[in-house]
């Protein structure tokens, strides 16, 4: 089984989360798509987020129409920063004999020698960043392929804030997800 794997805030999940990887899939092979929501991201551990059983639900949401695509809580069960070595380590004695690529934007390429163990990070998993027009790297790291998506101009930080000032999202999200973030009150008051 070829599996991949998006982990993320999902803070909230958007089309930008869904679409580069709906238009990835066919060219990667992939038999399986899980969504991992971060518990705490080690980047990005200086802003409040929506619980992380929110950003599950809103992950599930927007993508129970696809019966390739799973939402998994591993990170969220295990709490404190999410690794993606630890992750990966779990997901391979979960899953004996399948293979693993780890779906990146761009912008983390060059970020990826900083992840925790990342030596040990690219023998677990083909790393498959998700590019955006022709800012591809002519001399990628080893084990890092690219897949070329469509650009989807949207970003959760946009979304928040259209939610903090009253705005429609729904250009940007599933309805259901519009619709839990609305009932739940998600996003309406400004981070601390």
């Amino acid at each position: 089984m070829h599996i991949g794997i998006c982990g993320g805030t999902f803070d909230p999940f958007h089309r930008g989360h869904l679409e580069p990887v709906l238009h990835a899939r066919g060219e990667m092979q992939w038999d399986r798509v899980l969504y991992i929501p971060a518990w705490k991201q080690p980047f990005k551990s200086d802003r409040e987020t929506a619980s992380g059983w929110h950003r599950f639900a809103m992950a599930v949401l927007a993508t129970q129409s696809y019966d390739w695509m799973f939402v998994d809580d591993v990170e969220l069960r295990r709490g404190g920063t999410s690794y993606s070595v630890d992750t990966l380590a779990a997901l391979h004695e979960r899953h004996p004999g399948a293979t693993f690529d780890w779906i990146i934007g761009e912008d983390n390429v060059a970020q990826l020698s900083q992840w925790r163990d990342a030596e040990r990070l690219f023998t677990l998993a083909r790393f498959v960043v998700l590019a955006r027009g022709t800012g591809m790297s002519s001399c990628p790291p080893s084990n890092v392929v690219y897949a070329r998506t469509p650009l989807v101009s949207v970003s959760s930080t946009e979304i928040r804030q259209f939610v903090r000032e009253g705005k429609p999202i729904d250009a940007f999200v599933d309805p259901l997800v519009a619709r839990y973030i609305h009932h739940y009150g998600l996003y309406k008051e400004e981070p601390a």
